[in-house]
């Protein structure tokens, strides 16, 4: 169950239809697992081909302990061209291998025109699951999971990346979620494993539902999606409102956990290439003041609500190195 299902509603924007970052159109979200306890990769297409027409893209670091590769292309081109990867900390070069043959393999001008260098964001599961001896993310998984991308609803916690993850001491995950800002639609999808029972916030308030263990420090990579024609400066400051989300649940940002988003737009897929030829040319760019605040608003109101979809989603998980327990939502009622 998600949030809304237990009557928690967030902010003040609607969400999209399926309250979740495929609410961008054009966008696909896949999971695939070796095993049901065992980490797995999730895969965010931005579109169908992004290394043919790249995505306008920016990203921001709120607490840097965790990895996102590609970012430093991102930052410097202000645009994405592979699909966004999530998994373990211990598997980000073997799913950086596998995506680099995988989409080789799919597109053949990779190699000859130029290479590609994947985007892949972890979190660490090694409270829960077995990252040394347990199976690990390969090129059939790496497959499987973009070939299972779809648009409309996605799984939520214990899933694909998301399996051992903790989310305020209990499991988390995968969570998701989406608004409507004038004529916008803005989503983000979160790699949940962060925080301390004391600090979780829902709806504003303290949860005070004490965790049966105590895990460790972690970390969240959010994914931020809009179709809105923004540059790659705005989309920067658009990914840093993810972190506002976190904080109202409850994140501090500790000092081993990585808080770091990366966000994309559908919109203007050539605006990147125009941008560089002509640096004055800003046909078809959001400038609006008002408009980008609704933005950053609904990006932050998203991310709040994609870590307590996260929560409620997941459910107990008994790894080889220990148990994420899933949160008591009956307790919500009391």
């Amino acid at each position: 169950m998600r949030a809304r299902d237990h009557g928690i509603v967030i902010g003040r924007v609607p969400p999209g239809a399926a309250n979740a970052i495929t609410d961008v159109a054009g966008v696909l979200v896949g999971h695939a697992s070796p095993a049901p306890e065992q980490t797995g990769v999730t895969v965010v297409v931005p579109r169908a081909d992004a290394w043919l027409e790249p995505a306008p893209a920016g990203t921001a670091v709120l607490n840097g302990a965790g990895e996102l590769t590609g970012s430093l292309q991102i930052r410097e081109w202000g645009c994405i061209e592979t699909p966004i990867f999530l998994t373990g900390t211990p598997y980000v070069g073997a799913v950086y291998e596998a995506a680099t043959r995988v989409l080789t393999e799919r597109q053949p001008l990779i190699g000859v025109d130029d290479v590609i260098i994947p985007v892949v964001g972890e979190c660490d599961p090694s409270a829960v699951v077995d990252v040394v001896g347990g199976a690990r993310p390969d090129v059939a998984l790496v497959a499987a999971a973009l070939d299972g991308a779809r648009s409309g609803t996605v799984a939520e916690g214990q899933v694909g990346a998301g399996i051992g993850m903790h989310c305020c001491d209990f499991a988390g995950g995968i969570g998701t979620a989406s608004r409507l800002v004038g004529g916008y639609t803005v989503g983000v999808l979160l790699l949940v494993n962060f925080g301390d029972w004391e600090e979780l916030r829902i709806g504003g308030r303290l949860a005070g539902v004490p965790a049966p263990t105590r895990g460790v420090d972690g970390s969240c990579i959010a994914v931020v999606a809009t179709d809105a024609p923004l540059v790659a400066s705005d989309l920067e400051r658009l990914a840093r409102r993810a972190f506002l989300g976190l904080a109202r649940a409850g994140s501090y940002a500790s000092h081993g956990s990585g808080e770091i988003a990366v966000a994309f737009t559908t919109a203007n897929a050539a605006l990147h290439a125009r941008a560089t030829e002509h640096p004055v040319v800003q046909i078809g760019v959001l400038r609006d003041p008002a408009a980008l605040s609704a933005l950053f608003a609904g990006c932050v109101e998203a991310a709040e609500e994609a870590v307590l979809n996260a929560l409620l989603g997941a459910r107990t998980l008994h790894g080889a190195r220990g148990t994420a327990h899933a949160f008591p939502a009956d307790r919500l009622s009391q």
